[in-house]
């Protein structure tokens, strides 16, 4: 039932503009009674951010390759690569979840895992940046990447974000 559900949600993101996405419709499209779906997920911002968030654990996970640049690099590949078929939805689903206090659970858990990222370069002795610089430097240009240029980003460019990134941590960490 919950892949049907994630299915039905996805397929009318990617069709209707996110405030004719509601619960009654994704679960007459996933062949589920609405209470259902209004149990598990309350809302429709609910059940989209745990879409994304799986969607996201799935097509990039986190990696450990050993060096702060190397998990960068491959982190921020994968995530570009991810947000080609889920930049719509993920930008809907972000506008959905617009009236609450709370950043979406897809961005939170991101967040936590990429800190645990940065946690394991900083025992190894490694400069850092901050998880704010991480996002804003990263992961913010990747998701509004679609948005600005109607295409999601490259292998190249996000590459080139990390390297960014890079050279302003080493630069800002140098500095007295």
């Amino acid at each position: 039932m919950r892949a049907q559900v994630h299915e039905a949600a996805l397929e009318l993101l990617g069709a209707d503009p996110p405030e004719e996405v509601t619960i009654p419709r994704v679960a007459e499209l996933a062949g589920v009674h609405q209470a259902t779906v209004y149990r598990r997920w309350g809302n429709v911002a609910g059940l989209v951010d745990e879409v994304v968030a799986g969607r996201l654990g799935e097509v990039a996970p986190i990696p450990d390759t050993g060096t702060l640049r190397g998990d960068l690099e491959l982190a921020a590949v994968r995530f570009a690569e991810a947000i080609a078929p889920l930049g719509t939805t993920m930008m809907r689903a972000a506008a959905l979840a617009a009236p609450t206090a709370e950043a979406p659970v897809a961005l939170r858990t991101r967040a936590d895992q990429l800190q645990a990222m940065l946690d394991r370069a900083a025992a190894r002795g490694e400069k850092t940046p901050t998880i704010a610089e991480l996002l804003e430097g990263i992961t913010a240009p990747l998701y509004l990447h679609p948005l600005f240029f109607g295409r999601p980003a490259d292998a190249d460019h996000a590459r080139e974000l990390v390297r960014r990134l890079l050279v302003y941590v080493e630069a800002d960490r140098a500095s007295p």
